[in-house]
């Protein structure tokens, strides 16, 4: 069954106080989705016109798995406190295997 990710490129934060309440409810929603976090705040590189901003990838066993931690009510509560503090591109994408 192929894994799934969520891919969270941020182009702007503009309130970081509630960019670290999210962060709180956040980390413990995604591992209690069964979510691994790979990569948060590393170095990057940006080609083609890309946004060099704090970019997150977070792994799940499968595709469905990391939809419904999306869609969780622990990761709700947690978008609800980040509200309008970051602009972000925020996808789940199936991996190949």
């Amino acid at each position: 069954m192929p894994k799934g990710y969520w891919v969270s490129v941020y182009r702007a934060v503009f309130d970081a106080e509630k960019l670290a309440a999210y962060n709180e409810l956040a980390g413990p929603a995604v591992r209690a989705g069964g979510g691994r976090l790979l990569a948060r705040d590393g170095r990057v590189v940006a080609y083609e016109a890309g946004i060099v901003e704090r970019t997150i990838l977070i792994e799940f066993d499968s595709f469905e798995q990391a939809v419904a931690a999306r869609e969780s009510d622990a990761y709700q509560e947690a978008l609800a406190v980040l509200s309008d503090a970051v602009e972000r591109d925020f996808r789940i994408v199936e991996g190949l295997d």
